[in-house]
C-alpha cells in the first residue's frame, strides 16, 4: 500500500484528489492532507510517506519553494496542477510525474506505476547503504560515514578539523578546505564521532583534539591548525583540560 500525503491550498481540491486516488486505485492510502504549506513542511521533515501529491499554485509559497524548504525528500513527488507550463520546472525539481487537473484515470495509473518503481529503487538503495555503513564501521575505524545530498561520504577522521552547529544543520570543516553541510544537529554528530579524538568544546562547536595548534588560556579559545579560533565554553573548560 502506497502511503500518500496531499498538499493543496484549496480544501475542495484536496477532497477531489483524495476521492480520485482512493476510488481509482486500491494501492493508495491517504495518510495526511494539508491546506497550510508550513504545517505540511513541519510534518514532512519528521515523517516519510511513500509519495507527495503537491499543488504548484499556492498563495503563501509555490510548490517549488515548498520543495526547497524540505530537509527530508526520501519520497516520490507528484506535481498536481491545472496548468501545463510548469512541467519542465517540475522535472528539474526531481518530481517523478506531473498530473493535470482534472486527473485522467489512465494518467493516474501510470503515475502509480512510477511511484512503485521509485520506492523499489529507494528500498534497494537503502539496503546497499546499510551494508556499506556496516562494513565501514566494522572494518575501518578511522573513517565515519556521512549521509548528505543523496550520497554517502566516507570521511577520514584525521581530515576533520571541527564541526559547527547551525540550528538543525551542522557544518563539518575539513583540512582539505571542504565544508560539508549535513541535516543533523550537533548532538547527533557528537554521537557518531569517536570521543577519544573529538570534544564538544562549546554548544556550537566540536573540535578534533589532534588538530589544536594553540590554547589561549587568558582569552578562552583554541586555535586550530587551519587558524580558526574556536571559543572554549566556561563550563567545559575543566573537562577540556583533562582531555588535553
Amino acid at each position: 500500500m502506497i502511503k500518500a500525503v496531499i498538499v493543496d491550498d484549496e480544501p475542495k481540491a484536496i477532497q477531489g484528489l483524495s476521492w480520485e486516488l482512493t476510488n481509482f486505485s486500491n494501492d493508495i492510502e491517504i495518510i495526511e492532507t494539508f491546506s497550510n504549506p508550513e504545517e505540511a513542511i513541519t510534518y514532512l521533515n519528521t515523517n516519510t510517506p511513500d509519495c507527495l501529491f503537491l499543488d504548484i499554485q499556492m498563495p503563501t509559497m509555490d510548490g517549488f519553494q515548498f520543495l526547497e524548504k524540505l530537509s527530508n525528500k526520501d519520497f516520490a513527488v507528484v506535481i498536481t496542477t491545472a496548468y501545463d507550463e510548469y512541467a519542465i520546472k517540475a522535472l528539474k525539481h526531481e518530481a517523478i510525474d506531473y498530473l493535470l487537473k482534472p486527473i485522467d484515470t489512465d494518467d493516474l495509473q501510470d503515475t502509480i506505476k512510477k511511484i512503485k518503481k521509485f520506492n523499489s529503487r529507494l528500498v534497494n538503495s537503502s539496503k546497499i547503504e546499510e551494508v556499506l555503513v556496516s562494513f565501514n564501521e566494522k572494518f575501518d575505524k578511522k573513517k565515519i560515514t556521512i549521509n548528505t545530498d543523496g550520497k554517502l561520504i566516507f570521511l577520514d577522521i584525521d581530515d576533520i578539523l571541527f564541526v559547527e552547529s547551525d540550528g538543525n544543520y551542522s557544518t563539518i570543516v575539513t583540512s582539505k578546505q571542504q565544508n560539508i553541510v549535513i541535516t543533523k544537529k550537533l548532538k547527533e554528530v557528537d554521537a557518531i564521532l569517536p570521543q577519544h579524538y573529538f570534544f564538544r568544546i562549546h554548544n556550537s562547536f566540536i573540535i578534533n583534539l589532534n588538530k589544536i595548534k594553540e590554547f589561549i588560556k587568558s582569552e578562552g579559545y583554541v586555535i586550530m591548525e587551519s587558524n580558526h579560533k574556536i571559543p572554549v565554553a566556561r563550563q567545559r573548560k575543566s573537562d577540556f583540560l583533562e582531555k588535553l
